[in-house]
């Protein structure tokens, strides 16, 4: 059987490994290790998806994984990657977040027993006494290493520099791979590039305390193949639940990628085997176009299930022919009264998140892009009532922005 190791680095999973030839060793036996997830939104994101997928590829090659929930680390906020201090969170919107997110979670990985689990760190790190923790685990750091850290040297450029609850953020991620070890077994900590400062600190505590041997092994974060971040879009981020992005929008997203991303993408957000993903993302001219329906299809099949992944694939189809009722196209419930105190085309662009803005409508607006039923809008003081709408009025941005106008 392949290494899962060598799996990995032929997806384009693997960015940094510590001990590398001992990980390998390691890991041709079944081995427990984990991801972090701090729970400062109640869903995941496609930022999540990589170490996700990575997870499920770790799992199916024997390995136990555990999902931490930073229950106790999203109190004090990871510095990587701000330019500001993280917003505080109450206990109650945080233990929120991580319901929502464990409900998520088992879409992706088998929580059967004997199989992975998730855990979450508030339950140590909440009651932490903090001289005996400074006296036990604050020691074994130097200051001078944790100052060279990509994180620290960031924030610490900033105007508001970087706080004191910040800067032992590390410690207390350091500290959950040691509990996790002697809780679990746990030998290897997996997670995405920017964490790698962190995950370095954490290994480091578990073989210069228990002198055992633990691991850590980092991921390419997603990126274009120009070096830009993938999974932002208009409305903001990509999420995984259906309710924040439409799995029409989801599936959208992935089906108008850049020709140059299809076949990473292929490699990193589905299970297709290899042969197939480099047969896809050879393809070139308009035949790019039919790779791109397969990998929006897998992906959004993977998130969101085989059921919305037609639907959202039927939708896309049914609309560049031209039909303005497909069912799964997202859509805007308006009433009467709505339209009446304010029927402003710009408005329903803002309300339909297909503008950010009501100057950014305007200009859109001002610029042609902004169609209904196929007629263009020109007028950026263009109004419809609702005895325009019938059973429903395309709204449509551009080339990829659709949504359905409906009366409740």
């Amino acid at each position: 059987m392949e290494h899962i190791l060598d799996i990995l680095k032929e997806r384009g999973f693997i960015a940094q490994t510590t001990f590398e030839d001992e990980l390998y060793e390691q890991l041709k036996n079944p081995t427990t290790f984990y991801v972090g997830f701090d729970p400062t939104a109640d869903s995941l994101h496609i930022g999540h998806y990589i170490p996700i997928m990575a997870m499920a590829h770790m799992q199916r090659a024997g390995h136990k994984p555990i999902a931490l929930m930073g229950g106790g680390t999203a109190m004090i906020g990871d510095p990587s990657g701000k330019t500001d201090m993280r917003k505080m969170m109450t206990v109650e919107t945080i233990d929120h977040n991580v319901e929502c997110i464990k409900a998520q979670m088992s879409r992706f990985l088998d929580f059967g027993p004997d199989q992975a689990i998730i855990v979450n760190n508030g339950d140590w790190l909440r009651h932490l006494n903090f001289i005996e923790f400074m006296r036990d685990i604050g020691a074994m750091f130097n200051v001078n290493r944790m100052l060279t850290a990509d994180c620290y040297k960031a924030r610490m450029a900033t105007e508001n520099g970087l706080s004191f609850l910040e800067f032992t953020y590390m410690l207390m991620q350091s500290y959950d791979f040691l509990e996790l070890f002697q809780r679990y077994g746990c030998r290897l900590e997996m997670g995405g590039n920017d964490q790698w400062s962190n995950m370095l600190g954490g290994a480091d505590l578990v073989r210069r305390k228990l002198g055992e041997k633990a691991f850590a092994c980092t991921f390419q974060l997603l990126l274009t193949h120009d070096g830009r971040k993938m999974g932002k879009t208009e409305a903001g981020a990509l999420w995984l639940d259906p309710a924040k992005t439409s799995p029409y929008d989801f599936y959208q997203y992935w089906r108008n990628v850049d020709d140059q991303d299809v076949q990473k993408c292929l490699a990193l957000l589905t299970f297709l085997p290899m042969d197939e993903v480099r047969r896809l993302g050879a393809l070139e001219g308009a035949e790019i176009n039919e790779a791109k329906k397969v990998l929006a299809y897998e992906v959004t099949k993977l998130v969101h299930g085989e059921e919305e992944a037609e639907k959202a694939a039927a939708a896309a189809t049914a609309l560049f022919a031209g039909g303005a009722n497909a069912a799964s196209v997202p859509s805007l419930e308006v009433t009467a009264e709505d339209l009446a105190a304010d029927g402003r085309v710009s408005t329903l662009l803002v309300r339909s998140g297909l503008c950010k803005s009501q100057s950014d409508a305007r200009k859109q607006i001002e610029q042609n892009a902004v169609s209904l039923e196929g007629e263009k809008v020109t007028d950026v003081a263009a109004q419809i009532a609702a005895d325009q709408i019938g059973e429903g009025l395309l709204l449509k941005k551009g080339k990829k922005g659709y949504c359905r106008i409906v009366l409740k």
